[in-house]
């Protein structure tokens, strides 16, 4: 791989960004511009990949280095993208060893822009990216936050842990980002609703959030408008995406209902319900902690049914989401072989729930629950007919692959480039 560095403040970030790729096993040449050396020396950069560096197209002349470079590299990756970075990757000059990597390259290329707000928006910059995604580069949309000084807005390094996962899926599966979903405006919920019981304690369950995230991640690295409803989550903001806190399956159920009429008054373009949500609440809950009392034994819980909020998002009306994807955590009926109940479930709830898609994961055993990986198959309802479609089968792997296939499902349904999975396997 290699790790491409443009000269601005957010360098210092790409140091980490260096140490999660190598601690995944990958080898890291880093390519720095020649600004980039005055905020992060060679000797940083040669310490923590293990190879020289350098950004002069005369180092190492006998190994032909600003050829081979490119022409060895599985993957490449450019952080920060500086204005000036995407300005001459664009118009292909090269100047430097980075720039004429990026001309001799045909691996993949993920960029990663950097820059002050005014920077960021310029007409110029913004042909830029827009030449650079023509051109089948991925460019990721900055984060927005505090840049240098007391400047803030959008411009700010993505976190090395989202372009780490970006960078992972990109090797795994080279067609993984296309700019496909441009002008579509897309809703994630993720993470597990909390049902209180009194002030300290709740109904709840496992779910983290990171498989809503990643798809949040990977819809908005693909161009759409992403809103992630987040309940319960403790994780980094995905780049270019806004996020709106939730507790309760009722706020929840209250927040996507809102969130899928868009700005306009019209329905978004898709609904992602990941986020696990309590079948039940408390009928009255206690507005102080529940003591435990002597002899008298464990009180009686009075429960209430939660709302059905992947239903009534599916139900037909002016404000549906053109496509509107579920997901169904199921662990089988207790055969010897659980895969055939677990699909036999999930075909039932996607009757039952009306939606487009249905992903379909095993969670017994402690998979997909906090874990950084998962496997899944996803049901698709084949038109009018009550006919369920085996779509794709995603093998276990990280959860980024599994979100890369759901958003293929979405891009194939709206008419988008998504390409097409191969392989129904169901085992």
């Amino acid at each position: 791989m290699v790790l491409g560095v443009g000269g601005g403040i957010a360098a210092y970030k790409a140091c980490d960004l260096l140490r999660r790729l190598r601690a995944d096993g990958h080898d890291v040449v880093v390519v720095p511009t020649r600004a980039a050396l005055d905020f992060v020396g060679a000797p940083t950069w040669e310490a923590l990949s293990g190879h020289p560096v350098s950004a002069d197209t005369f180092f190492d002349v006998p190994a032909v280095t600003h050829v081979a470079t490119g022409q060895q590299a599985d993957l490449v990756v450019i952080a920060p993208a500086t204005a000036d970075v995407l300005a001459r990757a664009a118009t292909g000059q090269a100047d430097d060893l980075l720039t004429a990597t990026l001309l001799v390259t045909r691996a993949p290329v993920l960029m990663a822009p950097a820059m002050h707000t005014e920077m960021w928006t310029h007409p110029a910059t913004v042909d830029n990216v827009a030449t650079l995604r023509r051109r089948g580069v991925v460019v990721v949309d900055p984060a927005v936050g505090r840049l240098t000084g007391a400047d803030s807005g959008p411009g700010r390094l993505p976190e090395p842990e989202h372009l780490a996962q970006l960078a992972d899926l990109l090797l795994r599966r080279a067609d993984a980002l296309p700019f496909d979903l441009a002008g579509r405006r897309v809703v994630v919920s993720a993470g597990g609703t909390r049902e209180p019981l009194d002030p300290v304690r709740y109904l709840g369950n496992r779910s983290s959030g990171r498989q809503g995230w990643a798809i949040a991640l990977v819809a908005a690295a693909r161009g759409a408008d992403v809103t992630l409803v987040a309940a319960n989550v403790d994780l980094v903001e995905p780049p270019g995406v806004r996020v709106r806190q939730v507790g309760t399956a009722l706020e929840l159920h209250e927040a996507m209902l809102e969130t899928t009429v868009g700005a306009d008054g019209g329905p978004v373009d898709a609904v992602v319900m990941t986020a696990a949500v309590a079948d039940f609440r408390p009928m009255d809950p206690s507005a102080v902690k529940i003591k435990k009392a002597a002899g008298q034994g464990p009180p009686t819980i009075g429960l209430v049914e939660n709302p059905d909020i992947l239903a009534a998002l599916s139900r037909p009306g002016p404000d549906r989401a053109a496509v509107v994807v579920g997901f169904a955590a199921e662990t089988g009926d207790g055969t010897a072989d659980p895969t055939t109940s677990v699909l036999d479930f999930g075909r039932d709830k996607l009757r039952r729930k009306g939606c487009d898609v249905l992903v379909v994961n095993r969670v017994d055993a402690g998979r997909a629950f906090g874990r950084p990986d998962n496997a899944a198959w996803l049901l698709a309802a084949a038109g009018a007919t009550d006919d369920i479609e085996l779509e794709a089968s995603v093998p276990l792997g990280p959860k980024s692959v599994l979100a890369a296939a759901v958003v293929d499902a979405l891009s194939r349904r709206l008419g988008g480039s998504g390409p097409t999975l191969g392989g129904t396997d169901a085992r």
